[in-house]
């Protein structure tokens, strides 16, 4: 009986990758709200940016609406991880309704940096991507007008702020470390009084994941990362994998969105997860290579992570 011999491949495991401290506080709540009110528990924009999360949390009885207008008054309300404008839980408030906020801790930092400078009469300017949630959420935190969108090195060349003397900058939190430092540095050079958060606003889940990437994308043929299209920080993993110098890089959902017949002849293959990706996506599509080739591992890890957000009272 003739046997096939299977190709050898090398798996380069990127460490850490998948769900951060924040994403795994924000599927607690709406686990434990669930467990405490009961079914239906209602959750405004999608707790994370991840499909498979979501589905699950959906059998289980939430239900994800993007208004607050779409939830009635008698059932529970959870604010997503990505932040809310400041007039959402106003409203939600005057509805007397039941409302857990999980936003992430390090982007409700951001929202404090944003109102402390605005109290000391700053102008200030937000680097991030245009409709993402948490934008929308950061700039929702002060009047219209107060902050202003840097996206590119181009916007920061080109914007003309009406207090260049009177200035400071916060960050979204899942921005490329790389394309931010550019930016920041444009800033810097341009209005050289301009106030820098005491701390870096990219979070770190964002930061060693895109280490975790850089560090072996050069080795690879081809970088799988994990992670849905609308997920700011998988979306920044495809960049930096081909900017570190992988020869291709591809966003996938799950095993099932590889293309098997055109992958062709490759020895090394990177894999890592957006923080909103589960394990368990990461060990399906690892179980896939192994039906297919003769696969060994390897962990590429670039920093241990301990973090641990606690939960809200109204849910702990």
């Amino acid at each position: 009986m003739l046997q096939t011999t299977r190709s050898k491949l090398t798996l380069l495991l990127a460490a850490p990758r998948g769900f951060c401290a924040g994403v795994d506080r924000a599927i607690q709540i709406v686990e434990r709200a669930l467990e405490r009110y009961g079914a239906p528990v209602y959750v405004r924009h999608e707790i994370v940016h991840n499909r498979h999360v979501v589905d699950r949390l959906e059998t289980m009885g939430a239900i994800f609406v993007e208004r607050l207008d779409q939830c009635p008054d008698d059932r529970p309300v959870i604010f997503s991880a990505h932040g809310v404008p400041k007039r959402v839980p106003e409203v939600a408030t005057k509805r007397n309704m039941i409302f857990v906020d999980a936003t992430c801790p390090l982007v409700s930092k951001v929202h404090v940096e944003a109102e402390r400078h605005h109290s000391a009469g700053r102008e200030i300017i937000l680097i991030g991507h245009a409709g993402h949630p948490e934008v929308i959420g950061t700039m929702g935190q002060l009047p219209d007008g107060a902050i202003s969108l840097v996206e590119t090195v181009e916007d920061a060349n080109s914007i003309l702020p009406g207090k260049p003397d009177n200035l400071a900058f916060v960050t979204q939190t899942t921005l490329s470390v790389d394309d931010t430092c550019q930016i920041v540095s444009v800033l810097k050079s341009r209005f050289p009084q301009i106030h820098v958060p005491h701390k870096e606003d990219i979070c770190y889940a964002t930061t060693n994941r895109q280490a975790a990437v850089k560090a072996l994308a050069q080795r690879c043929d081809l970088v799988f990362v994990i992670g849905a299209p609308n997920s700011s920080n998988s979306v920044r993993l495809v960049e930096v994998a081909l900017n570190a110098g992988a020869q291709q890089a591809e966003l996938i959902s799950s095993a099932n969105d590889v293309d098997w017949d055109t992958i062709g002849d490759i020895q090394t293959v990177g894999v890592t997860a957006g923080a909103s990706a589960p394990d368990i996506l990461v060990d399906e599509l690892l179980a896939a290579f192994e039906e297919r080739y003769d696969v060994t591992q390897e962990d590429v890890r670039v920093a241990d992570e301990n973090v641990v957000f606690k939960l809200p009272k109204m849910v702990d």
